[in-house]
């Protein structure tokens, strides 16, 4: 059974095609068979083979087709005839209340920040907070409900963001000279991996989104391309990513792992590759599937959107 209405074929070298009433997939060693009537978009990320019988039988069956790039960058869809789906999904993501959804994304964003702190004090047995500063994230998160404006959400969702790796950079060792969360280039490792790790983030969120046919610009606490993708890593962020770069940044680091010039830190192809393995070995993609799923849902059945953090 298909657990979403799509697809995705990640990675290198699978064999796609398909009969009159399954997708078929066969990888190094193994088959698998998805009912056509269960797919909405199938999305090809990486290099494969597909026959062109079975796009056209896909296409035949209203079932778009994607293609990314191995970093999850779309490059083009294949779509049916007379079908405007795509443009129904716009329409009612232009028509949520952005207020609304922009305050629920920043709270549960400083909520999943909140439990990683917690989580993290906790291992080592010493308190990260200074005084005053978990009744501030408190306060901020009562203060998120009351709010009007969007750029009044948008700055007090940045100050506690700001504040939140502030003192996550207390539980690293401060030879590794991460202080702040920065934009790139970023000069320390530990932002380096971040960026690296969100970007992963970015890039798997991007494809679910592509396939649920959402518009992945037209964003609600974000602006700008990528704005709805973002919004929906922001709450997933702290869970997800964060434990694996302050784990392997506070325990197995060394020097070899990066390189560091006066305006940039790179890292190590070793480190790099240790980082997708522990990524995907968490299975950070099924949380985000649904996260997506979950949206997609409220979107088009104007119920609740459940926001996982």
């Amino acid at each position: 059974m298909v657990d979403y209405p799509w697809v995705s074929v990640s990675g290198f070298g699978a064999h796609i095609k398909s009969t009159r009433k399954h997708l078929i997939i066969q990888k190094k060693t193994t088959t698998e068979h998805y009912p056509l009537e269960e797919i909405s978009h199938l999305l090809i990320v990486g290099g494969h083979t597909i026959h062109s019988a079975a796009i056209s039988q896909l296409v035949r069956n209203g079932v778009y087709i994607t293609f990314f790039d191995p970093d999850g960058t779309p490059v083009g869809m294949i779509r049916p005839f007379s079908s405007g789906n795509g443009e129904k999904c716009s329409e009612r993501q232009r028509s949520l209340p952005r207020q609304r959804y922009a305050i629920r994304i920043a709270q549960a964003s400083i909520k999943s920040r909140l439990f990683t702190i917690e989580r993290i004090q906790e291992s080592q047995e010493s308190s990260l907070l200074y005084e005053g500063e978990l009744e501030l994230l408190h306060k901020s998160l009562d203060e998120l409900e009351y709010l009007i404006k969007l750029d009044e959400i948008r700055r007090l969702h940045k100050l506690s963001s700001d504040m939140y790796y502030e003192i996550l950079s207390r539980s690293l060792p401060p030879d590794l000279g991460f202080r702040r969360r920065t934009l790139r280039p970023q000069v320390d490792p530990v932002n380096a991996m971040l960026s690296f790790g969100y970007s992963l983030l970015f890039g798997t969120c991007s494809v679910a989104v592509i396939g649920a046919l959402l518009n992945p610009d037209l964003g609600l606490l974000h602006e700008g391309c990528g704005g709805l993708v973002n919004d929906l890593i922001e709450p997933l962020k702290a869970g997800t990513v964060d434990p694996l770069v302050l784990q392997m940044a506070g325990e197995s680091l060394t020097d070899s792992d990066f390189e560091r010039t006066h305006d940039r830190c790179m890292l190590s192809d070793t480190l790099i590759s240790a980082m997708m393995k522990s990524f995907y070995t968490a299975q950070v993609s099924d949380r985000v599937n649904e996260q997506v799923n979950n949206f997609s849902r409220a979107l088009e059945t104007g119920t609740d959107f459940k926001i996982l953090y």
